[in-house]
């Protein structure tokens, strides 16, 4: 047993068990560290970021990614880490490093731990611009494995405190040997006494441009897929070429090794001055739910970050709140009400089908079937099982009311239209009623 463990074991015998639980639907996180409140509104020093153990003092959130480790090979070998005025190099850095020495928030980590909170480390962030080789890959992971979890090192910035996890914010493009980090921990934490956790968080276009491949290839416990300073963020929610919450369903359940990944809807706690996808916490709580209610990998939303969301009305506890109410167990599929897709028809823009257990939405004219393709004509709204209804027979001469996906998840219906045989008869009719009957022909 490492001594990373041994500490952890002991404070279980004396603290209690841990009792953060993956598989749930209505999980609240928020990132910490930036003091991201302070940053976009200076002037309110009074909402400027608490400590660490402010945020954990009730049940309203229960992830914490400590944000950022910015630097992975620094003086020294070691790694350096940006927590704003929290921990900077007025606390000191260890001998020979630029490492940090933030041993006074140990307590912090700890005390929420007690309280059931995940507490891990977020590697990257906006500002980071670190690559990660194939070849380091395997001893920067053993690096992070000393340092922040089971590990055990004389340079400990945390203290003797063992943080739960940790999570890759990675912005500044793709590098080889991510993959291999995450598995390594992995490795390192298999006979582990605790669960460590591995996340990501990529931004919502579909696949990620920085980690599309490590999350195709290594086990993640969860996504926070960033819906904001994106397109397809939450301030397009109601528009399905932009959003796509489906297809990250569809990764998770097929694509993903962890066939069990939950994905999370990552949303800006509060206005930011420079971003965008910010909306107010009952519209993001409308929309967690449908989202909780049309997707089984949902798991729930994390928040950039804890000053801004305490600030912009306890955004965290609203949340936490309000997707409780919608049931924090249990998933029941909804049924796959439009009608099903058929082979060769003409689908316009709004059209909606069930197709292979999705409800689908045309974004332009199509008579291909759907696919899971981010570029392609059809986008996923929901998941369903069931057999879908029949679309009705278009027979010559009739009126049909309604396009062929007509009573799909968005409920709406489209005009009547003629087939064309229909308007033909009617346009040669009204031809041969304006003809004079002595008229040499039409073209007189």
């Amino acid at each position: 047993m490492r001594p990373g463990d041994l500490f952890f074991v002991l404070s279980l015998l004396v603290l209690g068990a841990h009792s953060f639980d993956i598989t749930r639907y209505d999980n609240v996180g928020t990132y910490w560290g930036q003091n991201s409140q302070g940053a976009n509104h200076p002037n309110d020093t009074a909402d400027y970021q608490q400590t660490l153990s402010f945020y954990c003092q009730d049940n309203s959130t229960d992830v914490i990614p400590i944000a950022f480790l910015t630097k992975y090979f620094s003086t020294g070998g070691l790694p350096e880490i940006n927590l704003g005025s929290t921990c900077n190099l007025n606390n000191g850095t260890f001998p020979g490093t630029s490492l940090y020495d933030c041993h006074n928030l140990a307590s912090d980590i700890r005390h929420c731990q007690r309280k059931g909170k995940l507490v891990t480390l977020s590697l990257g962030g906006q500002l980071a611009n670190d690559s990660l080789s194939d070849s380091d890959a395997g001893d920067f992971a053993e690096t992070i494995w000393d340092l922040f979890l089971g590990g055990w090192s004389d340079t400990r910035p945390f203290g003797n405190a063992v943080l739960d996890g940790v999570d890759l914010d990675i912005e500044s493009g793709a590098s080889p040997g991510y993959a291999t980090f995450v598995d390594r921990i992995r490795a390192l934490s298999a006979d582990a006494d605790k669960s460590y956790y591995i996340t990501a968080s990529p931004q919502c276009p579909y696949p990620d441009a920085s980690l599309g491949g490590t999350l195709n290839s290594s086990w993640f416990d969860a996504v926070f897929v960033q819906f904001y300073d994106n397109p397809c963020g939450l301030q397009n929610f109601n528009q399905s070429s932009y959003w796509n919450f489906g297809i990250w369903d569809y990764w998770a359940r097929y694509i993903s090794p962890n066939k069990d990944i939950k994905v999370y809807i990552a949303a800006l706690g509060g206005p930011v001055v420079n971003g965008t996808g910010y909306v107010p916490p009952a519209e993001l709580g409308t929309i967690a739910v449908q989202m909780r209610q049309n997707y089984p990998s949902f798991g729930g939303v994390m928040l950039w970050d804890a000053s801004l969301a305490y600030a912009n009305g306890k955004t965290a506890q609203y949340i936490k709140e309000t997707l409780s109410l919608a049931g924090g167990q249990g998933f029941t599929f909804p049924p796959c009400s439009a009608y099903g897709y058929v082979d060769g028809q003409v689908y316009n823009a709004g059209d909606q089908v069930s197709y292979a257990e999705y409800i689908w939405e045309a974004q332009w004219w199509t008579d291909t079937p759907p696919t899971h393709d981010p570029l392609g004509p059809w986008s996923e709204i929901s998941a369903c099982q069931g057999t879908p209804p029949v679309a009705p027979t278009v027979v010559p001469g009739t009126p049909v009311a309604g396009s062929l996906g007509n009573s799909g998840i968005g409920g709406f219906e489209r005009a009547s239209f003629l087939n064309m045989g229909s308007m033909l008869q009617v346009f040669f009719g009204f031809l041969a009623l304006c003809a004079p009957v002595t008229a040499v022909g039409l073209f007189v």
